[in-house]
């Protein structure tokens, strides 16, 4: 018996040395940006850190690229942690996050990914604006892949075997993650532009009928349907029985979704100016960009404003939480960490295009992608760690 203790306690020990040896990449308790919010919840919140200023690690350039979609990190096993993204043109591309090399690309469809792709138990999942659904192994090769009627914009979730996603039919589908068969179908009124967010066996989707839809996920059929005024394409965000999340008319929700009631809401005072970038919310914040160029911090119980930070290019990027800082990436190329409890921005870079897509970020890196075929990396370089 002690013989083993004492065996643990070497391996113990070895595997702390190999992480302070390599803590930027290593998977403790981080196990990457799985969903194209982060977490199932649509939360928007890193469980990582990112250092004070963090510096370009590399860069990947796309010729003739151009990108408007979230990346997701992935970890599995004894492979090294991936940033997989898809670009405009169809192409999904696989890059290691070490060193930014191309571990793989698969020419999927021909006009290309808004959507993020996901990740589930060695599996990647995601839609095109070709109306397909896709299921990939980690080497990119085609496991299954589903036809729907129309365009697909948002990213997919989970529910036990299942995975969701929308389309611009109006249909969420549900599809068995093995074979790529549908299990039930559920229909709004119009169409489906935004992520499928998951809580328990309830999803969440904002639709382009203005209404928010609360689904019953083992039967797929409808628990209840919140007016919310406007259409709209972003992600509700959930922090305990409330969702978050804004419409085309520049109003921002808070809905018990439990009881299918409008919490609190903030109307847009300067008239009308579109939300596109879904929300992050934490227990003291819940954040948000507006087209007008602001960034907008709310408490996430009573709606009362804790600050607004006006910027000189807006953002259609969703914010990012990262510890006790909030990652923005605006429209002119520009990134920014503000400090969570002020707004006061703490640092900020300038790269090259226009992000419209959302960060990714895990093991202590961020990944972003600019339309002009660009993906970047940044965290702290390892030469530059003591």
């Amino acid at each position: 018996m002690h013989r083993t203790l004492c065996y643990r306690t070497v391996v113990l020990i070895l595997l702390l040395v190999l992480n302070v040896a390599s803590p930027a990449l290593a998977q403790s308790t981080d196990q990457g940006w799985n969903l194209f919010r982060g977490d199932a919840g649509s939360s928007g919140v890193a469980h990582t850190t990112l250092p004070a200023e963090p510096k370009v690690i590399w860069k990947h350039k796309v010729k003739d690229g151009s990108f408007e979609s979230t990346p997701v990190i992935v970890a599995k096993g004894d492979r090294p942690p991936m940033a997989i993204i898809g670009d405009l043109d169809g192409r999904l591309i696989a890059l290691n996050l070490s060193d930014g090399k191309v571990l793989w690309q698969q020419q999927l469809g021909e006009l290309g990914f808004t959507a993020a792709a996901v990740y589930r138990d060695g599996r990647l999942f995601v839609g095109d604006f070709d109306g397909f659904f896709y299921c990939l192994d980690l080497d990119g090769k085609v496991i299954w892949k589903y036809e729907t009627e129309s365009e697909i914009n948002g990213s997919a979730n989970f529910y036990k075997k299942l995975v969701l996603f929308g389309a611009q039919d109006g249909v969420l589908y549900a599809l068995d993650r093995e074979s790529g068969k549908v299990v039930w179908k559920y229909e709004a009124e119009d169409q489906i532009q935004c992520s499928i967010t998951v809580s328990g066996n309830r999803a969440f989707l904002g639709g382009c009928d203005g209404k928010l839809h609360v689904v019953n996920l083992d039967s797929g059929k409808k628990v209840a349907r919140v007016e919310i005024e406007s259409p709209t394409g972003t992600t509700p965000a959930t922090l305990g029985d409330r969702v978050y999340f804004g419409t085309q008319q520049g109003t921002f929700f808070a809905v018990d979704w439990k009881e299918a009631k409008i919490d609190w809401k903030r109307e847009d005072p300067l008239g009308g100016t579109m939300i596109v970038a879904s929300a992050a919310v934490n227990e003291k914040l819940v954040v948000y960009a507006v087209r007008n160029r602001q960034v907008i911090s709310l408490d996430p119980k009573t709606g009362k404003e804790n600050w607004i930070v006006r910027l000189k290019s807006k953002v259609d990027a969703s914010p990012v939480i990262v510890g006790d800082r909030v990652l923005i990436a605006a429209t002119d190329g520009r990134l920014f960490l503000l400090d969570q409890n002020s707004g006061e921005t703490v640092w900020q870079t300038q790269l090259n295009g226009s992000i419209i897509g959302s960060a990714a970020v895990a093991f202590e890196r961020l990944v972003v992608a600019t339309d002009r075929g660009l993906v970047y990396c940044l965290g702290q370089p390892t030469q530059d760690k003591e």
